[in-house]
């Protein structure tokens, strides 16, 4: 498989004067069918892998070899360039050069590094702080030396003006960008305010994961350099109430044929592309 193909189309995303909503994918048939209804990119969250991997809240509890080898699963099963959450990097900036390693060779697309203070430290509550900017840097120039294929796009995220202030979210995203990541990821940024003043002061593209509801407009956004926007992880939440739902009518002893929302066997045999096996079945066997 050519990972770097998947690496350029990133890239010319990126270069785009319009602004991508990505699909969330959380295992190989979700990224099928994200391929299927002609995403142009996937996104694979951290706290989406807890959840599908360990069935466990976003705590960071998930190992980098589980986030990695589920990243590898998603690639392989379509041709969509993926991004991939890799929260703090799975310690320090010694560890942070490892994962860009490990997700590397997991034939990610693109990766972000978010410069939150994780895990929970002790006493803090459950309250989420952010690292010193220094140490942020730190993090940020370990992922970018650490890439072998200079195309893996590396992203710098940060919380800050969901969890510090203005100011501080823009000396962040300046100083981010003066080392040189690819682009900038804000989590919690909720007003036109805050990203026309990050417009103003950055160069690099934008991306988001918007809180309230000022945020969505694709032709405001893409006016802004906004080149990605998220829109949540609903069809992980969604797989959830369906597989709920679905056992127990099961259970209640609702019949079968009388069961909501199945898939049919047509879209079954696409998204695990059942011709193309039937193909090489005849071929090799």
């Amino acid at each position: 498989m050519n990972w770097t193909d998947r690496r350029l189309q990133f890239r010319e995303i990126m270069e785009k004067p319009i602004c991508e909503n990505p699909a969330s994918v959380f295992d190989p048939i979700s990224g099928r069918i994200a391929e299927e209804l002609k995403y142009k990119v996937g996104i694979f969250a951290g706290s989406i892998a807890s959840m599908t991997i360990l069935g466990d809240p976003d705590l960071l509890l998930i190992t980098l070899s589980e986030f990695s080898a589920q990243a590898l699963r998603i690639s392989r099963s379509n041709k969509l360039p993926l991004l991939v959450d890799a929260d703090h990097g799975y310690g320090n900036a010694l560890n942070v050069k490892r994962t860009v390693e490990e997700l590397e060779t997991s034939g990610v697309a693109a990766l972000t590094i978010e410069d939150t203070e994780l895990p929970i430290s002790y006493g803090a509550n459950n309250n989420l702080g952010l690292l010193g900017i220094d140490e942020g840097i730190g993090k940020m120039k370990a992922a970018i030396e650490a890439r072998q294929d200079p195309n893996l796009s590396i992203i710098a995220r940060t919380s800050a003006f969901q969890l510090s202030n203005d100011e501080d979210a823009i000396s962040r995203a300046k100083a981010y960008e003066n080392i040189g990541v690819d682009a900038i990821f804000f989590a919690g940024i909720s007003k036109k305010e805050q990203l026309e003043e990050l417009n103003n002061n950055t160069s690099i593209p934008i991306f988001i994961a918007p809180k309230g509801n000022e945020l969505y407009d694709k032709t405001y956004l893409a006016s802004k350099n906004v080149k990605i926007c998220l829109l949540g992880h609903h069809p992980f939440e969604a797989s959830i109430q369906a597989v709920y739902d679905t056992l127990k009518s099961l259970k209640n002893g609702i019949p079968m044929t009388e069961l909501n929302n199945i898939a049919s066997r047509e879209l079954i045999d696409k998204v695990t592309k059942k011709d193309e096996y039937e193909v090489l079945i005849r071929k090799y066997l």
